[in-house]
C-alpha cells in the first residue's frame, strides 16, 4: 500500500493533513492527484519532477486557479547555450522546491516513526491490513494531540 497526503503548510511544524488516501502500491501519484485533488480551487501544490510538463496541469490553472510547482526537469536535445543561459535560475528554483516539500516528507517520517505503520508482516487479510493501517495512524495522531 501507499500513503498519499494533502497537507496545509504549518510554519515551523508538521503540515496539517487535509486528506490522507491509501492506495495499492502500483497506483501512480499523478493518478491520485488527478482523481482526488486536481479540482481544488485557488491552491498551490508542490510536487516532485514527476509532475513536470503535464498538459493536465495547465488545465487546473485555467479552470480552478490552482498551480503545481515542481523542480525543473532537464529537457533532452536542448542546445548547450540555452542550458547555460537558464542554468542559474533553474538551479536556484530546483533547490528551493525540495525545501518547500521537506515538511510533507517530515510528516511521512513522523508517521513511520510514531506508528511503525510499515511493519505489517503478521497481517493476513484485507480487513487486518485496514485495521493495522488506520489503527496505527489514529494512535499516531492522538499522541500528537496529547503531546502538543
Amino acid at each position: 500500500m501507499k500513503l498519499h497526503t494533502l497537507g496545509f503548510y504549518n510554519p515551523n511544524k508538521l503540515p496539517h493533513p487535509e486528506q490522507i488516501i491509501f492506495t495499492q502500491a502500483s497506483v501512480n501519484d499523478f493518478t491520485v492527484f488527478k482523481e482526488a485533488w486536481s479540482e481544488k480551487e485557488n491552491r498551490t501544490f508542490f510536487g516532485d519532477k514527476m509532475y513536470n510538463g503535464r498538459d493536465f496541469l495547465t488545465d487546473i490553472d485555467n479552470k480552478f486557479n490552482s498551480e503545481m510547482l515542481t523542480p525543473v526537469k532537464a529537457v533532452k536535445g536542448i542546445p548547450d547555450i540555452l542550458k547555460k543561459f537558464d542554468r542559474a535560475a533553474n538551479d536556484l528554483y530546483s533547490r528551493a522546491a525540495p525545501k518547500i516539500r521537506q515538511p510533507i516528507e517530515a510528516l511521512f517520517s513522523w508517521i513511520i516513526e510514531k506508528s511503525d505503520i510499515q511493519k505489517a508482516s503478521k497481517v493476513r487479510s484485507t480487513f487486518g491490513l485496514n485495521l493495522h493501517i488506520y489503527g496505527r495512524l489514529a494512535v499516531a495522531f492522538i499522541t500528537l494531540i496529547f503531546n502538543s
